[in-house]
């Protein structure tokens, strides 16, 4: 067994946080729960199966699981995790609460934030890192329960002690933080709250994580060799459409082979990835108008801002959200659908590999399943493009694991 400190990751995705805990090498993981089976399976071939990175118990089969049937069938064992678990990680889906779509009360993906709160009563571990959208932290004002603020609602929650002493409660701490603020080139704010069980937070508060995640931020990256503030370009220069191969898991698309790395923040991302050819790096089939399209966009569009109603009358563009990209900036934060966005100097959207730069995970890690879905399907699936972008950044869940790794030692 490990002498690592042990955590769960729930509603764990394609594994961005998880990977961010191994890279930290400080953790282990007991197992992870994720209801959909595309992003379990990314999360399976590279930690699970490649990485060794879990401590699966016995008593749970190593697939995709909703927390809901967990919960139901295995509640003893849940409680006898009480005193093993150090962390519980993850924050349930944000469809409901994200301001980048409609958001919807009673959405029923909302009701797994009591999901949520029992699955840590049940197991009460020491720590709790939680995340979720900006929109987690604001009001739904315009149905029945007007002025619900989930946020508050966890928080209080958490902090909640049982009378018969069966549950302890936690202190919390929550805030929003920016990303890029933490080397991903890419501004994408988001609610993280920390909570630290009440018979353990003498010791520990929960708001000097936030100091010290933010006191410690720059030294950590100038120890990876990267800067505090990487750009699009820096991410993903190398990946330009030069040179074009058959992709190696779609034959009737293109894929992109390396260019030579240009930043410390691709080299970072390279290391221990012996492609030639960039996982997922296959090209999206543009029609010749669409090419011409997005060439006059580049070159007549203000960067990173939805597109002026000039233009998009120009081109009798219906959509909502298409932002050509600035290659000197982080990028505004990307969602689930690549079609939002052009790359900053080619005119074409994003490959995954290109999303998975921008989201910091590492070149080695390969993502699984359908590369795009639509329609009706779009409830169901989780192709690759939306693992990576439901995903917190590897890099910022390194940082976080190494701090509260010393939370869990104190």
């Amino acid at each position: 067994m490990s002498s690592k400190n042990k955590y769960i990751d729930l509603f764990a995705g394609c594994g961005g946080l998880s990977l961010g805990l191994y890279n930290s090498g400080t953790w282990k993981g007991k197992f992870a729960i994720e209801k959909n089976e595309d992003a379990f399976k990314t999360l399976n071939h590279n930690l699970i199966i490649e990485k060794n990175h879990f401590e699966w118990p016995k008593w749970l089969e190593k697939k995709n699981h909703d927390i809901n049937d967990i919960i139901s069938k295995y509640k003893k064992e849940l409680s006898s995790l009480k005193g093993e678990i150090d962390l519980v990680v993850g924050g349930p889906p944000c469809q409901g609460f994200s301001t980048a779509g409609k958001r919807i009360e009673n959405d029923e993906r909302n009701n797994l934030i009591k999901s949520y709160i029992k699955f840590i009563r049940l197991v009460q571990p020491k720590i709790i890192f939680f995340e979720n959208v900006k929109g987690f932290t604001q009001k739904f004002d315009k149905n029945k329960q007007k002025g619900k603020v989930y946020s508050e609602y966890v928080k209080s929650a958490l902090r909640y002690s049982a009378k018969n002493g069966n549950y302890l409660g936690y202190k919390v701490e929550g805030k929003l933080v920016d990303f890029s603020d933490f080397g991903i080139p890419q501004k994408r704010t988001r609610f993280i709250l920390v909570g630290i069980r009440k018979d353990i937070s003498e010791q520990n508060n929960p708001k000097s994580f936030f100091e010290i995640l933010r006191n410690e931020r720059e030294q950590f990256l100038i120890n990876k060799g990267i800067g505090l503030n990487n750009s699009l370009e820096d991410a993903i220069s190398d990946l330009l459409r030069t040179n074009e191969v058959i992709s190696p898991d779609t034959k009737s698309f293109k894929a992109g082979t390396y260019n030579k790395a240009n930043s410390d923040y691709q080299k970072f991302l390279r290391v221990n990835c012996s492609n030639k050819i960039p996982d997922s790096h296959r090209f999206a089939k543009h029609k010749k108008s669409t090419v011409k399209k997005f060439e006059y966009i580049l070159e007549n569009a203000d960067k990173n801002k939805t597109l002026s109603p000039d233009i998009k009358e120009k081109f009798n563009l219906k959509k909502r959200t298409l932002i050509p990209l600035a290659g000197h900036t982080p990028t505004p934060t990307i969602t689930t659908l690549p079609d939002d966005y052009i790359h900053y100097c080619e005119p074409r959207i994003f490959t995954v590999r290109e999303y998975a730069r921008i989201q910091s995970f590492n070149d080695w890690y390969e993502f699984k399943g359908k590369y795009t879905t639509g329609g009706k399907r779009r409830t169901q699936e989780v192709p690759r493009y939306s693992q990576i972008g439901n995903a917190i950044p590897p890099l910022f869940g390194e940082q976080c694991g190494r701090v509260l790794n010393t939370f869990a030692n104190l």
